[in-house]
Formats: C-alpha cells, sequence, structure tokens
C-alpha cells in the first residue's frame, strides 16, 4: 500500500514524465496520437516531485563558509503572545516598583552632591556602630561660617579608623534639611549615585520585561505598556530627586 495515495504499489506507474525547471509555466502534455513530446524525459518516481519537478540533488558537504561552522547553533524559543499570569506580573510590578524607589532614595542626596548642589562642612561622629556594610554612624554637622548646624544626621562613608566618638571630618550636606552627611569624595562618590541610577533603569526595563507589556498583541497597546512600565521608575526617581533638594 503507498502511504500518499492509498493505492496498491503495484498499480501505480514506476516512471513519470518530468517537466524541465526552466520551463514551470508550460504544460508539456502528450499529442493528441497518445505519443509524448520530443522533450518529454520520463525518470523514476522516487526522483519527480508531486509536480513533475526533479527532485534537486544537494551537492553533499556543507556550502557555508568557514567561519560560520564554528558558531554554535542558535535555538531560537518561541515566545507567547499572550501576557504571563496576573499574579506573577503583579508581583514583579510591585516588586521592581519597590525596588526602584529604594534604589531612587539612595541615589538622590549623592547626584545632587556630584552636580554641585552641596554644602560643605565638618561632622562630629557622636556614635557608631556595625562594621564593614552594616556600620551606622550619627554624628553633627555644621557647615562653614557655621551658616546652619544638623544634630542626629547620619553619616556615609565614615573609614573604619575614624569610626569613634569624637572624630572630626570633612562632609557635605545636600542643603539645611539633608538628613546625610557625606564624607566620601572622588570615584566613591560617583559610584553612589551613578549605580542607584542604573539600578532604577534595570528595574524599568525588568518592570516592562515581566509584566508581559512587550508581549501583548496589539502593537498600539503594547506600545503604550512598554512607554509606561519605562517611564514609571525614572518618574519615581524624579520625585525624590525633587525632594532631596
Amino acid at each position: 500500500m503507498e502511504p500518499t495515495t492509498g493505492a496498491p504499489v503495484d498499480t501505480l506507474p514506476r516512471r513519470v514524465p518530468v517537466r524541465p525547471v526552466g520551463r514551470r509555466g508550460r504544460r508539456h502534455r502528450s499529442r493528441d496520437d497518445g505519443t509524448p513530446d520530443e522533450d518529454t524525459f520520463w525518470a523514476p518516481i522516487e526522483q519527480v516531485h508531486w509536480d513533475g519537478t526533479p527532485v534537486r540533488q544537494d551537492t553533499p558537504g556543507r556550502t557555508d563558509p568557514w567561519w560560520q561552522r564554528f558558531r554554535p547553533a542558535r535555538r531560537r524559543r518561541e515566545r507567547s503572545s499572550h501576557p504571563p499570569d496576573p499574579l506573577a506580573g503583579l508581583s514583579a510590578l510591585i516588586g521592581l516598583s519597590l525596588a526602584a524607589a529604594f534604589f531612587a532614595w539612595v541615589s538622590a542626596g549623592p547626584f545632587w552632591l556630584a552636580v554641585g548642589h552641596a554644602t560643605s562642612g565638618t561632622v562630629v561622629v557622636t556614635r557608631c556602630s556595625g562594621d564593614g556594610l552594616t556600620q551606622r554612624c550619627r554624628g553633627i554637622f555644621t557647615a562653614t561660617q557655621e551658616e546652619f548646624r544638623i544634630h542626629g544626621v547620619r553619616v556615609s562613608g565614615v573609614p573604619r579608623e575614624s569610626a569613634v566618638p569624637g572624630s572630626v571630618l570633612p562632609a557635605r550636606v545636600t542643603g539645611p534639611d539633608g538628613h546625610v552627611a557625606y564624607t566620601d569624595r572622588g570615584v566613591g562618590a560617583q559610584l553612589r549615585w551613578l549605580l542607584g541610577m542604573l539600578a532604577v533603569l534595570g528595574c524599568a526595563l525588568g518592570i516592562a520585561r515581566w509584566t508581559g507589556a512587550t508581549r501583548l498583541p496589539d502593537p498600539t497597546e503594547r506600545r503604550w505598556a512598554i512607554v509606561a512600565s519605562l517611564a514609571g521608575p525614572p518618574l519615581t526617581a524624579l520625585g525624590f530627586l525633587i525632594a532631596a533638594w
């Protein structure tokens, strides 16, 4: 039994006429007397497609350029056009929004110090607890020429040898309402706001990805959803920058 037609194998023709590849638009029919045309070639049925064109014999071996042979084969995974589960998307939205708010909060003050919006002075360390990343210090900040004084300000970037009560360090704050006095300068001061703002942008990309905004089927809805996802964390950072001015 032939699998494609369902007919007995003995009743199928063993050879069929081959249509020339360069003359696909023409139909090579036999003449009225039943004899085939002169240019009709009868080939075995295994070498002919269903429409009469011959099976192309591919040359053995790979024909790709030599540099492509060393590239690993890429597997394309089919992406679903539907958003993920609403519970998972909502959890990702809340978690990444809170993370973006935290990074924006800790980066607002160092950003203003980096652009020059700062008041210099000295800070007297009153107490310190913890060590390393868990170190927490408090002190009294006095602006230059004693313009103002802030009691109980949190002191950031205190060296280990200066983390004792009574230590006097040069520091900067964003203004009379500042709650943090920064003692570090140079590269460390730049990394404080740069890494935080990069983390805010990363949270924005994560919201667009894991909430399903990039997989909405409608192009207009997908575009607006991506814009809203990317604009949320930067707007949060802008609010913290205004509050820290």
